[in-house]
């Protein structure tokens, strides 16, 4: 929010109770109430009846969701409650625009939010409480999320790079394959590894295979902060990683970027990057208190801090491709040597 007049009481007050709205939409979430509801429009009874709730909560937060324009109410005896059509593919599972994912991700960071002051004084992350969907279903929230936010931007800002030729993409922490499908399809020759956690692999298989790439892409379970990396790839895409990790733990992962591309290979990084103040864009500023909370060491970073990592780890020709305000900047690097026609 950028400052540009005084700010009042009023002001500062709507700021903070805008937690009110976003703890309904996410319970909302977890509960996966609008996919019920749009099933089959259903009174309080029989909702709570179906996600084994209180029926006495269950009609403040159908209430709320109401009120808030989420669901509609239909007066009667037993009020019913349904989802209006225009949010069916928006909030049910199997919606074309579906955020459940985003929304439950969200969820399991303002839990962490909450905990801020505390974690100014300890200077450890908030503790790791799960959702009502258990450890499992937060990290299927998370992956889910990462889809669901970088679908609709994966093809624009990767045609905004320009002409991007490599013959092997080794995609880091790629976990479903999002970003891995708009760069073998802009390259119709060349192949992929994924590179991520085991429990995610199975999500990257069932992406790849929907998406009809499943023979051109190698998946391979691991971690960057253990062991090597798959080697042979001549472009590697780094993205939305640096934040999760301290400057020692970036150098760490960009040397073994470094020793498994090929000589003359590069490394982009998607990120959001913030300017020498730390205060612009004002989402870098957020989002590194998200990291605070959520992480040992991760925050946002300028770009002359990721240029010394990069160099630190023997790239160079760092430049910038693209300045985005969010998780839309790129950064380019090159390892030295000729690149194998």
């Amino acid at each position: 929010m950028a400052v540009k007049e005084k700010i009042s009481d009023k002001t500062i007050l709507d700021m903070v109770r805008g937690f009110q709205p976003a703890c309904v939409v996410i319970a909302g979430a977890d509960l996966d109430v609008f996919t019920l509801l749009h099933a089959r429009p259903m009174n309080a009874g029989q909702v709570a009846a179906k996600i084994k709730g209180d029926l006495r909560a269950t009609i403040v937060l159908l209430d709320a969701l109401a009120a808030l324009g989420m669901l509609a109410k239909r007066p009667g005896k037993k009020p019913v409650y349904s989802l209006p059509k225009a949010l069916s593919g928006i909030l049910t599972e199997e919606g074309p625009h579906c955020v459940l994912g985003m929304l439950r991700h969200l969820g399991n960071c303002l839990r962490k939010w909450g905990d801020l002051a505390g974690v100014v004084l300890s200077g450890k992350p908030a503790a790791r409480r799960p959702s009502v969907r258990g450890h499992g279903g937060d990290l299927d929230s998370f992956i889910r999320a990462m889809h669901e936010v970088s679908t609709p931007m994966s093809v624009p800002l990767i045609s905004s790079l320009g002409p991007l030729k490599f013959k092997r993409l080794l995609d880091l922490g790629g976990a479903s394959g999002t970003w891995t499908i708009p760069f073998l399809r802009q390259n119709p020759g060349a192949k992929a590894i994924i590179f991520d956690l085991p429990e995610v692999i199975p999500m990257a298989r069932r992406t790849m295979a929907k998406a009809g790439l499943a023979d051109r892409v190698d998946l391979v379970a691991g971690s960057y902060h253990k062991g090597s990396m798959p080697k042979g790839a001549d472009l590697a895409w780094v993205s939305a990683i640096v934040h999760q990790n301290s400057r020692a733990q970036n150098r760490a992962m960009f040397e073994k970027v470094f020793k498994a591309l090929e000589p003359g290979g590069r490394i982009l990084v998607r990120d959001i990057i913030v300017d020498a103040s730390r205060t612009r864009p004002v989402g870098g500023a957020l989002f590194a208190v998200n990291m605070l909370v959520a992480t040992d060491g991760g925050a946002t970073f300028t770009f002359e801090e990721l240029r010394e990592d990069l160099e630190h780890a023997g790239f160079g020709k760092t430049k910038y491709l693209r300045k985005g305000e969010m998780m839309d900047s790129v950064i380019c690097a090159t390892k030295p040597g000729h690149a194998v026609k």
